[in-house]
């Protein structure tokens, strides 16, 4: 159309431009209509067909004005398009991160990462902190006996089993070697705090070096590690249940000790477990006969103060203490946000292991026990003692990059974990029989009878 006017006034006609429809009705480029019908639908609209009569020329400057004027967030967004690559256009979106893909670092450049003095042991120091907590042990039970009050015997339970808990990983520090560079103070410590808490020394400080050696690998893990498919299928109703509901699986320490983890066979208490190599047994008898006078020790206590007493002062503590134990350990190495892989075969190495650990806050928790939430660089460098663990993780972050998950910051108390801890065991069942990368999958009759009940 333009171009026929222009014609029409001795103009030389531009190229035609076909102008991008907009909404409404559009006419097809095939239709031919005549310029007087297109004079009688304009007619019958608001715009009058253009005359070109040069005593009427108007040759002022006609300007385009927009439709609408864009409001200042969709200009800052196009800012924001510009900056980012995309101005408005869409473009191939990235491929979105994959945890179980080969890491672009390796062990060599996290360790150079991290300050030279994090590395260094200092036993004045670890010894500082056992004696803090053992002051606090006595403590809590002399003002509990002292009081014996029932409004005051919860807070300490709850206060002393979380101390139990800090002599553990003081052992836990004493096995890694992270304690001190001497291995008789370590096992002496180690065995005093351990066996106080009836924990066989050496004979879990040898599983739980497996452990670390073998983060992360479907069967070849210590702790808390997945079951495959088949065996999941095969455990009986009761065994089901104890292990993925809340709360049986906070008290499954002893048990393991005494047993193991389903799929798995032997018993810290035995030297002659295949937990164990043959150069091992003495060191498993030890910690076993240690054990053992702890255990006498304490029957011993419950003629002297009667069972009652010794039940609220040691019994219920201990109980809380497992249920730390077992929490803590379960939720390093389960109930992210985002599906985590397991390893098996070539796939598996120690770092790719070790990058499916996750770091907790526990709030003011974190100081008393020891900052053992830092878990990440705690199972990549086990002897990086815990007093360095935090500073350890903030310079190797950068390293990290994608790998590294942040943790939920918590409040004084971790309350936000405990329902961590229950979509978990909700969730995560079984992963498949097959594959080198696998993750957890769940299980529909335990999900329609967890919303049945």
């Amino acid at each position: 159309m333009a171009t026929w006017v222009l014609s029409e006034c001795s103009l030389k006609p531009l190229a035609p431009v076909i102008p991008r429809p907009r909404t409404g009705a559009v006419l097809s480029s095939t239709s031919k209509v005549g310029f007087l019908e297109t004079n009688k639908v304009l007619e019958g609209s608001k715009f009058q067909p253009l005359r070109c009569n040069l005593r009427e020329r108007n040759w002022g400057l006609k300007v385009s004005v927009p439709l609408r004027i864009a409001s200042i967030e969709e200009e800052e967004q196009k800012s924001v398009d510009v900056i980012n690559g995309s101005n408005g256009v869409e473009h191939e979106k990235l491929p979105e991160f994959d945890p179980g893909a080969p890491p672009p670092f390796n062990l060599a450049d996290i360790r150079a990462a991290i300050p030279k003095h994090c590395w260094v042991k200092d036993p004045l120091k670890s010894m500082s902190y056992v004696v803090r907590d053992v002051i606090a042990v006595f403590g809590l039970a002399s003002a509990a006996a002292y009081l014996n009050n029932w409004l005051v015997w919860p807070l300490y339970w709850a206060a002393q089993g979380t101390m139990f808990w800090a002599l553990f990983v003081l052992g836990h520090d004493c096995g890694h070697g992270s304690f001190s560079n001497n291995p008789k103070l370590n096992s002496v410590v180690g065995h005093l705090l351990h066996s106080s808490i009836l924990v066989p020394y050496h004979g879990w400080r040898i599983s739980h070096r497996t452990h670390h050696q073998h983060h992360g690998h479907v069967e070849n893990d210590e702790s808390w590690h997945p079951l495959p498919e088949k065996l999941f299928r095969s455990l009986d109703t009761v065994t089901r249940m104890l292990r993925f509901t809340a709360p049986f699986p906070l008290l499954a320490y002893p048990v393991y000790l005494w047993g193991r983890s389903p799929g798995k066979t032997g018993s810290h208490f035995d030297p002659s477990s295949d937990l164990f190599v043959p150069n091992e047994r003495k060191d498993v008898i030890t910690s076993t006969a240690c054990w053992a006078a702890m255990l006498g020790l304490l029957v011993g206590l419950g003629f002297v103060m009667g069972p009652i007493q010794l039940l609220k002062l040691y019994g219920v503590p201990y109980v809380i203490f497992v249920m730390w134990l077992d929490l803590v350990t379960y939720l390093h190495h389960h109930g992210h946000e985002g599906k985590l892989p397991w390893y098996r075969g070539k796939e598996w190495s120690y770092l790719r292991g070790g990058l499916t650990t996750l770091d907790r806050d526990y709030g003011l928790i974190n100081n008393i026990h020891h900052d053992i939430g830092t878990h990440v660089i705690h199972h990549l460098f086990p002897q990086i003692p815990h007093y360095h663990l935090v500073e350890a993780t903030e310079a190797a972050k950068p390293v990290f990059g994608k790998y590294y998950r942040e943790p939920k910051k918590s409040s004084p108390l971790p309350f936000h974990l405990i329902g961590e801890l229950i979509r978990s065991f909700k969730t995560d069942h079984f992963v498949s029989d097959k594959g080198d990368v696998v993750y957890y999958q769940t299980d529909s009759e335990i999900i329609g009878s967890s919303k049945s009940e």
